[in-house]
């Protein structure tokens, strides 16, 4: 055996020069939907509030979100958080959410995998049952449900914040798409839904239709955004903006799911869940339709064909809306754990993205 080789075998820990940043993260995915998890080694954000601390990451550290979410740590698709004290002492602890684009108000399966990485790290005082976490997001607090059976999480569904319906069969006019038909929601973020047997398209909702979705998922999220003016929170200002467009195929799946979700957001990214808050938002759509009820509940699938079960716990006036509770079920799992490294003299520290 060459010494170079036992050097190989016997020397695998890195030790990073003394002026590189050293990021940790635990690596997760929700239905096929990564998140990033950051543990470890991201400066201190200042503020007294999740919004507070989100405005302090835009204005000084968004080169750390471009770092961890681009090329070459990242992809176009990637998706993460960072971990912080939440709003008031009811709450365990606040979340904001980084993507391609920017930061996002909320994010459903992130919320599912940091309440399961919550139980597996047990940063909670775990039992055999249910596990209920408050998380502060953007958005406002959502509390979730962790089961354990046999010191495993088996499942989580959570509480979103209220979610509500600004209009129903809105149109809009989109280039190379015609008049489009869609409903105006929000579910802890603004979609703009659309069904496709509404709408006369040329593509589905499958992976072969990947590109089409992104093309037109953006065409019409930028058409919505210049002509729809109600994209207005009833609170907060900074929650006034549209994240993404939401396709739906309203008919029963073969795989026997009441329906089918493929949500392009942030820039042109595509989510491989059901997308949680997406599915918070149908659920107001669904009730104000009278397509949903008290105890019933809905299966909706992916793009990648993983499953949220959506319901709708209880109603409630918010604002200038009559906004539901709703409730979304899934699983997540955890893929890895990375110390990502940033030297200051990489031309390229910052990320890239090529598609």
């Amino acid at each position: 055996m060459s010494k170079t080789y036992q050097n190989i075998l016997a020397k695998t820990d890195f030790v990073p020069h003394k002026d590189w940043l050293k990021i940790k993260t635990i690596d997760m995915h929700t239905g096929g939907e990564p998140l990033r998890v950051i543990v470890d080694g991201f400066p201190e954000l200042k503020g007294n509030s999740v919004l507070d601390y989100r405005r302090y990451c835009k204005e000084n550290y968004d080169e750390l979100r471009t770092a961890l979410m681009f090329e070459p740590r990242g992809h176009a698709d990637m998706y993460g958080c960072i971990l912080l004290p939440p709003n008031d002492d009811e709450g365990d602890f606040g979340i904001i959410f980084l993507h391609n684009e920017g930061y996002s108000t909320m994010c459903g399966r992130a919320i599912i995998a940091i309440s399961t990485l919550a139980v597996e790290m047990n940063w909670v005082d775990v039992k055999e049952g249910e596990n209920i976490l408050k998380i502060d997001a953007p958005c406002g607090r959502i509390t979730s449900f962790a089961n354990v059976k046999d010191g495993k999480v088996t499942g989580v569904r959570f509480h979103c914040v209220p979610s509500f319906v600004v209009g129903l069969d809105r149109t809009v006019e989109v280039d190379g798409l015609g008049t489009v038909t869609y409903d105006l929601a929000y579910g802890g973020a603004f979609y703009a839904y659309v069904d496709i047997a509404k709408n006369n398209f040329d593509f589905d909702l499958s992976t072969d239709s990947y590109r089409a979705l992104i093309t037109n998922g953006m065409k019409i999220k930028h058409a919505v955004m210049q002509a729809d003016k109600e994209i207005l929170h009833p609170i907060e200002e900074d929650l006034s903006f549209l994240y993404g467009t939401i396709f739906i195929d309203n008919t029963k799946q073969a795989s026997g799911t009441d329906s089918r979700n493929v949500c392009i957001f942030a820039e042109g990214e595509v989510d491989r869940c059901p997308t949680g808050s997406g599915v918070s938002g149908r659920m107001a759509i669904h009730k104000k339709r009278n397509e949903i009820q008290y105890g019933e509940t809905m299966t909706i699938e992916s793009i990648t064909d993983s499953v949220f079960i959506g319901s709708v716990v209880s109603e409630e006036k918010y604002g200038p809306f009559n906004a539901v509770i709703p409730q979304v079920e899934g699983t997540a799992y955890i893929t890895g754990m990375q110390t990502f490294t940033i030297d200051p003299n990489d031309p390229m520290k910052d990320g890239f993205i090529l598609r």
